[in-house]
C-alpha cells in the first residue's frame, strides 16, 4: 500500500472520528480505509486508533503521530502548490483556541464570513480560556489577547488588531452607586475584575485630562469575560470590556459606557502558531482573513 495515501487516510479518520466518513470523503470503501490504518499500525508496531462499534478515538501514541503527520502533509501540499504555481484550496479541520469572549455575536459573525468564503474548512474552536499547548495538543493556532512579554518565544505571534477595553456598568448599578464624573470618582467602586490582565485593584487609567491611578474594590475575579459581563448586567459592579463585545447590551440600554472619554487598557490580539516553514492554506487564509476583518474594532 502507498504509505502517503495511508497517512492521508489516517489523518482524515482522526479528524472525522469515523472510518465511514473518511472513506466517503476520499472515495474508497470503509474496508479499504481500515486496511490502510492497519498497515500503518503494523508498520509502526503500535495501535494508533481505539475502535468501538460507535466510536473512533486516538490513542496517546496515535495523537502524537497524528500531530506530526498532519504537519508533514500540510507542508507537502504547500510545497507542491509553490512548485506548481497553483493555489491549494483551504480544507480540513482548523483546530483553534480562542479567548472566552470569542463567543459573541460580533466575533461569530466573522467566523461565519470565513465559512462562506472557505466552506471546506471545519472550525474546531476551543473556548476553555486556558493556554493550550499548540504542538502537543494538535492545535493549528491560537488567538491570544495579551502583551508581548507574555507570549511564548518558541512560537510565531502575528498581531491582528489592538483591542481597547472600556469601563461599563448597568444603569441599575450606576443609579445605586452613583455615576462617576471623572476618574477620581471611580475610587472605591465595585469592580468585576479580569484576573488575566489586572494584577490588583489599583490601575492607571487614561482620561481626557491625563493619566490617573484609580483603586477599585474587587467584588468578583475571573479569567472568563462572559461571566463578568453577565455579572455587570445583574448590577454587581463595573467591568472592562471591548465595546464590540457588549454592543447589543449597550444599544438595548442594559449596559452604559462609564466615562466614554476614558480608556481602561488595551491589548493586542495575536494569532499564535508553531514555527513552520510552510503554513497550510487553512491556517494562512484564516490569519489573513482575521487580520483584515478585525481592523477597526474597539
Amino acid at each position: 500500500m502507498d504509505t502517503l495515501v495511508s497517512l492521508r487516510l489516517f489523518c482524515t479518520v482522526s479528524e472525522l472520528k469515523s472510518f465511514t466518513a473518511a472513506a466517503d470523503r476520499l472515495g474508497i470503501s470503509p474496508a479499504m480505509a481500515s486496511k490502510h490504518v492497519m498497515q500503518l499500525e503494523n508498520r509502526l508496531g503500535t495501535r494508533l486508533l481505539n475502535r468501538t462499534s460507535r466510536h473512533v478515538s486516538l490513542t496517546e501514541t496515535g495523537r502524537l503521530y497524528f500531530n506530526q503527520a498532519k504537519q508533514m502533509l500540510e507542508g507537502l501540499e504547500e510545497v507542491e502548490a509553490a512548485i506548481g504555481n497553483v493555489t491549494v484550496a483551504p480544507r480540513g479541520t482548523l483546530k483553534l483556541s480562542a479567548p472566552v469572549w470569542a463567543a459573541s455575536i460580533c466575533f461569530v459573525g466573522r467566523l461565519a464570513e470565513y465559512n462562506r468564503r472557505y466552506p471546506e474548512v471545519c472550525l474546531d474552536v476551543d473556548l476553555s480560556g486556558r493556554i493550550v499547548n499548540l504542538v502537543d495538543e494538535g492545535f493549528d493556532l491560537a488567538l491570544r489577547a495579551t502583551s508581548p512579554d507574555r507570549l511564548d518565544p518558541g512560537l510565531v505571534a502575528r498581531p491582528l488588531a489592538d483591542i481597547q477595553f472600556h469601563l461599563m456598568a448597568s444603569p441599575e448599578y450606576l443609579e445605586r452607586a452613583g455615576r462617576p464624573k471623572g476618574l477620581a470618582d471611580l475610587n472605591g467602586h465595585a469592580l468585576l475584575r479580569f484576573s488575566g490582565v489586572n494584577p490588583s485593584d489599583s490601575m492607571a487609567l487614561e482620561g481626557p485630562d491625563g493619566r490617573h491611578k484609580v483603586t477599585f474594590r474587587t467584588v468578583m475575579l475571573s479569567e472568563n469575560e462572559t461571566i463578568l459581563q453577565l455579572a455587570a448586567l445583574r448590577g454587581m459592579g463595573l467591568v472592562f470590556l471591548p465595546k464590540w463585545m457588549a454592543e447589543q447590551d449597550i444599544e438595548a440600554g442594559r449596559l452604559e459606557t462609564v466615562l466614554p472619554g476614558a480608556i481602561g487598557f488595551a491589548n493586542t490580539l495575536y494569532a499564535v502558531y508553531p514555527s513552520r516553514k510552510y503554513l497550510s492554506p487553512k491556517v494562512r487564509t484564516f490569519i489573513d482573513f482575521m487580520m483584515t476583518s478585525l481592523q477597526g474594532l474597539r
